[in-house]
């Protein structure tokens, strides 16, 4: 069958208006019609020739070529086409009288059982893979720690996976006959690790070798969540995240607001794009990373879209109280405090780079733009003040996170010397000699996972989820280890049982059973000989274990939530050969749980035997548990449950049951008794033990089950902890709160319960049943209390109002007003007081204001400055430093700030007591510009005479001028030194990222009296820079401090020295809050 066409448009012509048998021809004659065989017919669409055509065009053609291919498949009607060219054309620029390419319909080849091309070998009997029968394949499979992967299974990759073979006891195998030639794919695959891919290279070698290691499947894990953002209505935003995971994530998915966005329309992967916002697009998004290993959910962001024309922030500032000086009182409000305003630092619109960008080139936050100066009249002097009167969108203030501890054991406080620290496989910091360390926490780190490892083995791997202050400064973490159970012998020939949990007049919780014969080596090769190992096991059923619960008790379901675990004991397994030189694997181990210790029948169904991942820090799932009648041992009545496990890579894990029974404790920590909003603090760690129902219901009253720790914010925290709805008192828990190390106090419970100051009013006080530590014992500790974990009732307005919020109503915990029920914490901070004319809250660094006067002139550097007062007298005395601008032309003779102290009295000497006083540092202000020497009096207050001055302290300023007048003997004036100088000089200099830690060890240093150690012991004579003689006041002319010690009985509130709770030895540094003053009751003035 031949067509004839002038090209392919006319070949679809005929195809549509005529049929043919295969082999007909099919010739044109001119464009008026088409014969096939002895048929005509008319085309559908005529052509017109534009062109001259050539007479007797036949001798200008050239031959005709080959037909093609046919384009049909096996059995199917396709088309060949031939060609050929007209000369003429070519050669004169006009067209033949004839046809140039041909057509005609053709049958694809002939259809047969096999159509695999082999380039090298034969097609194998199945017709889905090549096969060379000289070559042979020479492989080892081994796990991440080098250990032989046995009983991996290869499969060749072809229409379905075929099992090849299966790799021995050492990790080996062999197959023959697959060719090298480069298409060939191996995939091998083993329980709990993830599929490994490999292609067979192409080559001409017979034997090839190779060697894969496969790695631990798990779920994704999210290290990359989204950001919040602000947009106006029109503008576009880019939302990402960005998961790892063995295997890696394949696949994001997307919602808002909690519903799935149609990937189909939005085309997303880790990334999410939005063009012309609306406002109906506001809200949270947070993505799903999934893979064949699970999926996990990242945080949520909230993007916020305002109007065209919508202001970026609220103008108006919200209130803010500052404490005055005790000689400040203001008549007319009646009180000690001033509203200087404030700005929520919150994410705002601002100006746009080109270009959607996962995170914004610069962020931009509320805060103060115009501030207005204020003179606020005191007794005898003006205090300057700056307030915040207008708000605006700004760039953010950029700050460092910090987290600080020290690692000490559980048991008798050792600290873990010059250990190391990592975060995930890489070592970020070491331990000191006290064990104290210090980790800079890396910008975008959502989960903070810390491993501390000891050099010397003598305490268990410790691994920590520390939360930290996501606005920039320092977390103070008091970490606790587990000591190594001391190593015993084992025969490696012989059953060995070795139990979980030795508590007097108790059962053990479980037991290992390791079979004979079931130690082996790393590279495979089984073990015989002695095994010496050690198994330390972390009972909850004593309660004083808790703090030093592994990573947060966290898991992720196969939704990709996260879920708490419940633990019933963490056991770390230690087994090496005699020597102690190599680690060794076991296999076939056999976990026996005691049924009689899980009280709740529900967790005899869901116990899982769990590992934990050191770089994720979150529990995956090891294996479950079958429930065993009876047991060829001593006690044959009894029952277990079985759990089977090996012993390679991680030596780690849990006798857990997840637990969906969850609240929300909605806790705040305050500067004093007053419970001010304004003197709440950030950075608080708040832990609670979750201990089990009370006796008659279904659990052991004696048993902990999980620990937890978060970290206040601007409004407090919400930690979460197990609740029962049926029964408020089903479930406990121990909440206590510690900053820098030290224990906050709780509000007390006895002799009588006071609703208005524990935060939470009756009668859901009462059902909660709020009782302190020191509730029936006065000498127990006042740090914590105890609370029935009573969920809320959904139809009681008295319980809805906080302080236990369900697990669903996070967001309604971390947003509920001041006003709503909480607990509290207080700091019982000592005899200062700090004033700054440029409002600032050390615990909120993002409060920061870009002014001349500000005490800190970099938000990402802190230096703290103390001075050594000594002063002999019978009385302590409190002393003031006065801080203007002293030699910058901006701040010259304008007040920085105040700070009052008193003197702590000397434990050796009677009539001797010595106080550190802040001043301003000098140096660099916030332009960077130039510095400033601080222009700093220090003031006793009373009859007090300057008796001597530091010699090195006093040649440095000499040769460092200028020099300040010193002409009133009761008091000392300098402009402040620019270098950090020393205890030598009586002067202590810190620089941190955070304030209160620079002030903290500035603070230790000083009361040591050295440059490097600290103290909470006051050395009076030690370090000193100033030395005053004071003499004795009369009643009149008694100070704030004294006023309120002796008549404290008048006081509004109990002054802190009248109060058992309060009481400190002599000496000592613990801190105790200034009390306000009776209202006409103010002391005389410095």
């Amino acid at each position: 069958m031949l067509v004839t066409a002038r090209g392919w448009a006319l070949m679809l012509l005929l195809l549509l208006g005529a049929t043919a048998s295969s082999g007909q021809r099919l010739v044109r004659q001119g464009l008026g019609r088409i014969q096939i065989g002895q048929k005509t017919f008319r085309p559908i669409v005529m052509l017109s020739l534009e062109a001259v055509l050539v007479q007797d065009s036949r001798k200008f053609l050239s031959p005709w070529s080959k037909w093609s291919e046919c384009s049909g498949k096996c059995g199917q009607t396709g088309v060949q086409k031939r060609t050929r060219s007209c000369l003429a054309d070519r050669l004169w620029g006009v067209h033949c009288n004839e046809v140039m390419e041909e057509g005609r319909l053709c049958i694809g080849h002939v259809c047969s059982g096999c159509n695999i091309t082999c380039p090298m070998g034969r097609v194998n009997a199945d017709c889905d893979a090549c096969m060379c029968e000289d070559v042979t394949l020479h492989g080892k499979v081994s796990l991440e720690d080098g250990s032989p992967a046995d009983n991996a299974r290869v499969y060749l990759q072809a229409n379905n996976l075929k099992l090849l073979t299966t790799a021995d006891n050492k990790g080996t195998f062999r197959i023959p006959g697959v060719c090298p030639d480069g298409k060939n794919t191996l995939k091998i695959k083993k329980a709990k690790y993830t599929t490994t891919a490999i292609t067979v290279p192409e080559t001409n070698r017979k034997n090839l070798a190779f060697q894969v290691q496969l790695k631990r499947s798990g779920k994704p894990y999210v290290f990359k969540s989204p950001d919040d953002k602000a947009r106006r209505v029109g503008q576009s935003v880019s939302l990402c995240c960005n998961a790892v995971g063995t295997p890696a994530p394949d696949r994001y998915l997307w919602y808002h607001n909690g519903s799935l966005l149609d990937p189909s329309i939005y085309r997303y992967k880790n990334n999410l794009i939005l063009k012309n916002l609306n406002r109906g697009q506001a809200g949270e998004y947070f993505c799903k990373a999934v893979s064949d290993g699970g999926s996990a959910k990242s945080q949520p962001a909230t993007l916020s879209v305002i109007g065209k024309q919508e202001a970026a922030c609220s103008s108006q500032p919200q209130s803010h109280l500052i404490r005055l000086p005790h000689d400040c009182f203001q008549k007319a409000t009646d009180s000690f405090y001033y509203d200087v305003g404030k700005c929520p630092a919150k994410t705002c619109v601002g100006k746009l780079d080109k270009g959607l960008r996962c995170k914004d080139n610069i962020s931009y936050c509320c805060g103060v733009s115009k501030m207005e100066v204020r003179e606020i009249l005191c007794d005898g002097y003006t205090l300057p003040t700056k307030v915040a009167v207008e708000c605006g969108c700004k760039k953010c203030t950029e700050t460092k996170i910090t987290v600080r501890g020290r690692a000490t054991a559980v048991d008798n406080g050792e600290p873990l010397r010059f250990g190391h620290i990592y975060m995930g496989n890489k070592r970020v910091s070491m331990t000191g000699y006290k064990g104290t360390f210090s980790v800079h926490v890396p910008p975008d780190t959502e989960r903070l996972v810390l491993t501390f490892v000891d050099r010397l083995q003598k305490f268990v791997n410790t691994t920590k989820v520390l939360p930290f202050k996501e606005n920039g400064g320092a977390v103070f973490h008091d970490i606790k280890l587990l000591r190594k159970k001391a190593p015993v012998m084992l025969e490696s020939t012989e059953t060995s049982v070795i139990p979980l949990g030795e508590k007097e007049d108790d059962d053990p919780i479980a037991e290992l059973e390791i079979p004979p014969d079931s130690f082996y080596r790393k590279n495979g090769e089984p073990y015989r000989g002695k095994v010496k190992a050690s198994v330390t096991f972390l009972d909850p059923r004593e309660l004083s274990t808790a703090p030093v619960t592994q990573s947060d008790l966290n898991f992720v379901d196969d939704e990709g939530d996260v879920f708490p675990l419940r633990t019933y004991g963490m056991f770390s397994l230690d087994f090496t050969d005699e020597q102690g030189t190599e680690t060794l694997n076991v296999e076939d181990v056999k976990v026996h749980l005691d049924t009689a210790q899980v009280r709740m029948p529900e967790h005899l169904q869901e116990m899982k035997l769990w590992s934990l991942n050191p770089e994720t820090g979150l529990w995956e799932e090891e294996g479950d548990f079958n429930l065993e009648k009876s047991r060829r041992r001593r006690r044959e009545e009894r029952t277990f449950l079985v759990g089977n496990m090996e012993i390679k890579e991680r030596r780690l894990f849990n006798l857990d049951v997840p637990e969906n029974r969850r609240c929300y404790v909605k806790v705040r920590a305050y500067r004093s008794e007053r419970f001010l909003p304004s003197e709440q603090i950030q950075g608080v760690v708040i832990s609670v033990i979750n201990t089990e129902p009370e006796p008659g219901f279904s659990s052991n009253p004696r048993a902990w089950g999980r620990f937890d720790s978060v970290v206040t914010g601007p409004n407090g925290a919400c930690v979460p902890a197990f609740c029962d709805e049926q029964n408020p008192e089903a479930y406990a828990a121990y909440i206590l709160a510690s900053l820098g190390g030290e224990e906050l106090e709780a509000v007390p419970s006895a002799p009588k319960l006071n609703p208005n100051a524990i935060g939470v009013p009756q009668p859901y006080l009462n059902k909660l049943n709020y009782r302190r530590t020191d509730h029936e014992d006065p000498n127990t500790k006042k740090t914590a209390f105890r609370i029935n974990m009573a969920k809320p009732s959904p139809n009681s307005a008295d319980e809805n109002n906080g302080p236990i919020y369900a697990y669903e109503n996070l967001k309604e915990c971390e947003e509920a007003p001041y006003s709503a029920a909480h607990f509290r914490f207080y700091r019982i901070e000592g005899d200062r007081y700090d004033y700054n004319t440029v409002p600032f809250s050390e615990d909120d660094l993002m409060s920061w204001t870009d002014d001349y006067l500000a005490w800190w002139p970099k938000p990402m550097e802190f230096r703290a400055c103390y001075i050594k007062v000594k002063i002999n007298g019978p009385q302590e005395v409190n002393i003031r430093s006065r801080n203007m601008g002293g030699t910058h032309p901006r701040t010259i003779g304008k007040l920085y700030g105040i700070r009052d102290v008193r003197s702590i009295r000397d434990p050796e000497q009677q009539d001797v007591s010595a106080a550190c006083l802040e001043f301003k540092c000098s140096g660099m202000l916030f332009d960077q510009d130039r510095v400033d020497r601080t222009l700093v009096k220090v003031i006793p207050q009373g009859s007090c005479r300057r008796e001597s001055v530091n010699s090195m302290l006093h040649e440095y300023l000499v040769n460092h001028l200028p020099m300040a007048t010193n002409n009133d003997s009761s008091e000392y004036t300098m402009l402040a030194p620019l270098d950090p100088l020393g205890h030598n000089y009586g002067i202590y200099t810190v620089t941190d990222q955070d304030p209160r830690i620079a002030k903290e060890i500035a603070l230790g240093r000083c009361f040591d009296g050295t440059s490097d150690g600290t103290s909470r012991i006051m050395k009076s004579d030690i370090g000193v820079a100033l030395t005053f003689t004071c003499s004795e006041r009369s009643a009149a002319e008694q100070s704030l401090f004294e006023s309120q010690r002796n008549l404290g009985q008048q006081s509004i509130q109990v002054p802190p020295r009248e109060s058992p709770a309060y009481q400190r030895p002599v000496g000592s540094r613990q801190i105790t809050q200034s009390r306000i003053q009776m209202r006409g009751q103010r002391p005389s003035s410095y």
